[in-house]
């Protein structure tokens, strides 16, 4: 596995000095729009208020994070102006409203955007996410995998990493049905772990995956504490499965479960977080005191960062150092006068 120039520069801007990605979420929609829509009583969020959120996480969380994660709805156009130009900028691809059908979640990219448009805006990377349960209707399962692969043939055209998210979710009938962004109940690491087996050949182009704790958020130790061992088994299962570069998401989670999620991750071999409500979901509850929200995100959430940072820093694998990359790492190659003779355009 060599990545192209393109794609090792964009992981390469993703990751901080070591090579380990220290990434905030601030793409997520739902999650946002909902709670704002509740407290005003109407249909849909005022848009400055979703967009206003989205610039308070850009300019609290930027100083502790190596990249950040936007949405061309809200993020972009209202934030992209207060962001450090020297972080990576990852730009999010597929669309918050789902179709949900009888036999399972349809994915689809956000209307008028694309990969090149990513590019051409000066994104460092595309991040998609992939509704997917292995058991779901095989029509549905297919339509999922030629989303996700079509995404990295285009990823692939355009020389730019492919981040690629993968996420369970209730059937119809299953206890805990829901449209809401929030970890599974009742989620089985089987699941989990065959989702990103099949997703993890070649043919999908996936540069980095950004996966979910394959154990209940709730019942993952920490290692070290008991019962940790079995737990780890599985983080390791997964480490092996992906095959290349991968990183955690927090789906929610608590802040103390999120960091014994990246205790077991990074010692199967994940090289960093790309995280959001874990990191700022209870500043948000404070809405609409704004004075309120910065506050808390300034101390607490910043905190919690700085911890997860040490953390990351202690024991995360720098991503050109994954055995997906062969002996001596992810590096540039050809590195010698023929580079431009070889390097296709557009």
């Amino acid at each position: 596995m060599t990545p192209g120039p393109g794609k090792l520069w964009g992981m390469r801007r993703m990751a901080d000095a070591g090579g380990r990605f220290k990434m905030t979420a601030v793409d997520q929609r739902p999650p946002i729009k909902k709670p704002i829509a509740d407290h005003y009583c109407v249909a849909e969020a005022p848009w400055a208020d979703v967009a206003g959120f989205k610039r308070l996480l850009i300019e609290t969380l930027q100083g502790e994070s190596s990249a950040m994660l936007l949405d061309p709805h809200y993020a972009v156009p209202a934030g992209i102006d207060h962001m450090d130009p020297a972080l990576g900028l990852v730009v999010t691809l597929e669309d918050s409203l789902f179709e949900e059908t009888p036999g399972g979640r349809l994915s689809r990219e956000i209307d008028d955007w694309s990969v090149a448009k990513i590019k051409r805006m000066g994104g460092d990377a595309v991040k998609v996410l992939a509704w997917y349960r292995p058991d779901a209707g095989a029509d549905v399962c297919n339509r999922q995998k030629d989303f996700a692969k079509r995404i990295g043939e285009a990823c692939a055209q355009y020389d730019i990493p492919y981040l690629l998210e993968l996420l369970v979710y209730p059937l119809a009938g299953e206890d805990g049905q829901t449209r809401d962004y929030v970890e599974m109940t009742g989620k089985r690491a089987d699941d989990v772990l065959a989702s990103v087996d099949a997703f993890a050949g070649p043919e999908f182009g996936v540069d980095v995956f950004k996966l979910e704790s394959p154990v209940a958020a709730a019942q993952v130790s920490g290692v070290g504490n008991d019962g940790w061992e079995a737990v780890q088994a599985v983080f390791d299962e997964m480490g092996r499965l992906a095959g290349r570069p991968w990183v955690m998401l927090s789906a929610g989670a608590s802040k103390p479960a999120f960091r014994n999620i990246l205790t077991h991750a990074y010692r199967a071999g994940a090289s960093g977080y790309l995280a959001g409500r874990a990191i700022w979901l209870d500043a948000f509850r404070k809405f609409p005191d704004w004075d309120g929200m910065r506050a808390d995100l300034e101390g607490e959430a910043v905190a919690y960062m700085r911890d997860l940072n040490a953390l990351t820093d202690a024991e995360a694998l720098p991503f050109a150092r994954h055995s997906a990359f062969g002996e001596g790492g992810a590096r540039f190659l050809p590195a010698d006068s023929t580079f431009r003779h070889g390097y296709e355009g557009m």
